[in-house]
């Protein structure tokens, strides 16, 4: 029994630490650089100036660090949506998505993985399922706050109202590769308020923009 309780490596905390993280930069910029299809455990680890094991004594595969750091992205922070009104927190939500969105990584893994989801089960269903809670958790608080606040009807479908509040994005994003301007944005809001049935009465104050 004692001999198992001292069965740690020598060096288990560096390789928790710093040696970790260099792993998942390196994924990170190896996936953006490369896709999915050609990523190689060995091609990783030359990025990172580690040895393959130091992986393998992470991850199995090369599925279970991309599912890692997918599941990490997806529950990164964001700010507190609760402007006072349902356009000054989409506008808010807006702004921290595209902020995320525009940088290089994010434009150019994002759509490779969506590509790949659709020829890998498993890929498809990490990314449907915490995809799907990121979105209800943050659509569904959005919208809730907008209904008490009388903006929104009480009955509004709350999947139909995430789809159309997250949809647009994803889509000029993967789909049509167009840029996310600020003035997209901005017409963005009112589009999205309008098809949710908001008071177009009802001012929106304007979200501080997201510093780099």
């Amino acid at each position: 029994m004692t001999t198992e309780k001292r069965r740690a490596p020598a060096g288990a905390a560096v390789l928790r630490g710093e040696i970790t993280t260099a792993i998942r930069r390196a994924l990170t910029q190896e996936l953006a650089a490369v896709g999915y299809g050609r990523l190689s455990i060995e091609a990783v680890a030359r990025r990172a100036g580690v040895s393959k094991t130091a992986i393998y004594r992470r991850w199995n595969s090369k599925l279970d660090l991309v599912l890692e750091i997918v599941a990490a992205a997806a529950h990164g922070k964001l700010p507190a949506l609760d402007t006072g009104t349902l356009r000054g927190d989409l506008a808010l939500l807006f702004q921290a998505v595209a902020h995320a969105l525009r940088h290089p990584l994010a434009s150019q893994i994002i759509p490779d993985l969506l590509a790949e989801a659709a020829r890998n089960p498993t890929i498809d269903a990490t990314l449907r399922e915490v995809l799907h809670a990121r979105q209800q958790e943050i659509g569904g608080r959005l919208v809730s706050r907008a209904v008490q606040r009388g903006e929104l009807p009480a009955d509004t479908d709350l999947d139909a109202a995430i789809d159309l509040i997250v949809g647009p994005l994803y889509w000029r994003l993967a789909i049509a590769r167009l840029p996310l301007t600020d003035s997209y944005l901005d017409n963005l809001v009112e589009s999205v308020a309008a098809g949710l049935g908001a008071d177009t009465a009802l001012s929106r104050p304007r979200a501080a923009p997201i510093s780099g």
